[in-house]
């Protein structure tokens, strides 16, 4: 059964673009040659880490999503974790998230309707209010 995911990574400053472009390109053929699907690539370009990693302060960071099943994930990410370009990396199933996503629209949309629909106002009757008061004894 695939699944969408996303996969963040982040290469290493000092890499040259079509180094860059190359392990972007034996990532894709991992996931279409495992019998996935590629749905986009974005280079988000050079941005500095929060923290250290591997004694770098900047990284080029890469974000593929993809539909894959779970043992093609497990050797996409395996291979990330052995090629010396990439620092870090991270993995995250989307299609969870999308359906908790569609469910809240969902709710938020009914609500809209109802909020949306004409409130009655309040009707006067014709007698005068009297409140009661406690007889005294």
């Amino acid at each position: 059964m695939e699944r969408f995911y996303e996969v963040m990574f982040i290469v290493r400053p000092d890499t040259q673009d079509e180094e860059v472009d190359k392990l972007i390109a034996g990532f894709e053929a991992t996931v279409t040659n495992g019998r996935g699907a590629v749905r986009s690539t974005e280079k988000l370009g050079r941005r500095k880490l929060a923290y250290t990693v591997r004694k770098f302060n900047e990284g080029n960071y890469i974000l593929m999503t993809i539909d894959a099943d779970g043992p093609l994930v497990h050797e996409l990410e395996r291979r990330l974790r052995v090629s010396e370009p990439v620092i870090k990396f991270i993995t995250v199933r989307m299609d969870e998230e999308q359906k908790r996503l569609d469910k809240v629209r969902a709710i938020r949309a009914t609500r809209k309707k109802l909020s949306a629909q004409p409130v009655a106002a309040p009707v006067e009757s014709a007698e005068p209010h009297v409140e009661a008061t406690p007889a005294s004894a």
